[in-house]
């Protein structure tokens, strides 16, 4: 039998059906090619990727210069056509692997920089490969029901507020503003103005209280929200850092944001919350809390003293991606109101679905964002209460390790060593200085160089969960050896 094609195109009905089969088989051929060619490809990142966690033990924490020279490697033109996505992964592995900084082992005491948790960098992996789009339930129910249960957990162990509500951003400056909105929403709606609407000009002064050592993240948010990091009512603290409740200003009323600290990067330091907190409640002020990663001292039972009080303000800011060892893009707002938070964050359009009790993105900036919680999630269900808090005070006895250590080789401790930060002077600004350099270039251990009442400081940050006993002395003794050369 013929079929007539274009009105003068005889073929037959076999040959069609032959075509059709061919296009079929190349059809799935190619679907099983794509399949097997993306198994591959992933597996062969997992070995890279697994082959690099098995090295920490043994490389240098920092890269070597030669080392470092091989980044030119991937300096090249980019090409016309497309190249094999396998090629592109090894060269990054071969490259990326020299010439990354080993936060994810256990000498890295630099900033407060915590290396993946193994549970949480697996989630994280899982949630790559989802691609969830975070923002709505519609685009991610999965992710909506993951941020509501972890959002309970969180506040079940965090110094929160049992009644707020909470908002997965990329990292504490980012949270720290969401707060910062928050309040200004509450205290603008309660003096008749619709911030969201019709912005700050010709808005009721919003008057703002800071510690004399806010961090950069708070005062970088505080510009961001319109409010100056320059235009602020600055309270004296103490040697370590801590605001003086003492010198605490009177003049605060419902139309004031009283910002609070919660773990100095220096010192360790805490602002009283439990003194200032009540006083700023009865005149009606906005507290917030910076607790980048004090907060988490609130997460065990012998460190939870240096959080007292701090429940009681009305927003909160924190990274799960220091303490909680989640890896990077994971900070957290919390807000006692809810009303609150989503007033300021919110944002409407005819496309967007709003069914459903909590819609992720009302509470964050981002519309589009990462589904971050899960890497939370699996962390909290896979340690419990007790391995977080074990976490957190080992940690901080690992620092009092190395102020020990220190101190009895006869270098000055400047802090008193309440958390996970440890301050040493090695005598004068430029001697700590090259001490801490030449460590730095050593590869046994990095740690990091401030400023501190005027003299340069080497600052120990006990961060991750891999630091072991053994970390601990092989890093002190090459700080030690590296001090005497220069005694």
């Amino acid at each position: 039998m013929f079929i007539k094609l274009n009105g003068n195109i005889l073929i037959s009905e076999s040959t069609i059906m032959e075509k059709k089969t061919n296009i079929k088989t190349q059809n799935y051929q190619q679907e099983n090619l794509q399949s097997e060619r993306r198994r591959n490809l992933l597996q062969q990142t997992t070995e890279y990727s697994v082959n690099f966690l098995d090295s920490l033990e043994s490389r240098r924490v920092s890269p070597s210069q030669d080392e470092l020279n091989e980044l030119e490697k991937l300096n090249v033109p980019l090409q016309d056509e497309s190249i094999e996505p396998e090629s592109v992964i090894k060269l990054l592995s071969e490259v990326g692997s020299k010439t990354t900084i080993a936060n994810a082992g256990g000498r890295y005491f630099g900033f407060i920089i915590g290396g993946s948790h193994p549970v949480s960098l697996a989630a994280n992996w899982l949630a790559g490969s989802w691609d969830q789009n975070g923002g709505l339930i519609v685009t991610s129910p999965f992710n909506a029901k993951i941020e509501e249960i972890t959002s309970d957990w969180l506040k079940e162990i965090l110094p929160v507020s049992k009644e707020s509500v909470a908002g997965f951003v990329t990292g504490v400056t980012v949270a720290n503003f969401c707060g910062l909105a928050a309040a200004r929403h509450s205290i603008l709606k309660k003096q008749g103005w619709n911030v969201e609407s019709d912005g700050l000009f010709g808005a009721p002064e919003i008057k703002v209280v800071i510690g004399e050592h806010a961090h950069g993240s708070l005062l970088k948010a505080l510009s961001l929200v319109g409010f100056g990091s320059k235009r602020v009512l600055t309270v004296p603290v103490d040697k370590q850092g801590g605001m003086l409740a003492d010198k605490f200003p009177e003049d605060i009323d419902e139309r004031t944001i009283v910002c609070l600290q919660s773990g100095s990067v220096n010192t360790g330091a805490f602002d009283p919350a439990d003194k200032i907190i009540p006083e700023c409640k009865k005149k009606g002020a906005w507290v917030h809390v910076d607790g980048a990663f004090g907060l988490w001292a609130g997460a065990s039972p012998k460190k939870s003293y240096l959080t007292k009080g701090v429940e009681l303000a009305d927003s909160w800011a924190t990274d799960a991606h220091k303490w909680l060892n989640v890896p990077y893009d994971s900070g957290i707002v919390f807000v006692k109101k809810s009303d609150d938070l989503r007033s300021a964050m919110s944002m409407e359009a005819a496309y967007l679905d709003q069914s459903g009790s909590r819609i992720p993105y009302h509470y964050t900036p981002e519309l589009s964002k990462k589904a971050r919680a899960i890497e939370i999630y699996a962390t909290l269900r896979s340690l419990g209460r007790k391995a977080i808090a074990d976490l957190i005070e080992r940690t901080c006895s690992h620092a009092e390790k190395f102020a020990e250590g220190l101190s009895k080789a006869g270098y000055r401790i400047l802090n008193d060593v309440v958390v996970n930060q440890v301050l040493v002077s090695f005598g004068r600004s430029e001697k700590t200085d090259k001490i801490i350099s030449e460590i730095q270039k050593d590869g046994t251990c990095w740690v990091g160089g401030t400023k501190w009442n005027g003299e340069s400081a080497m600052r120990i940050s006990v961060s991750s969960w891999a630091t072991t006993d053994d970390d601990v002395e092989r890093s002190l003794n090459a700080m030690l050896r590296i001090a005497k050369l220069y005694s």
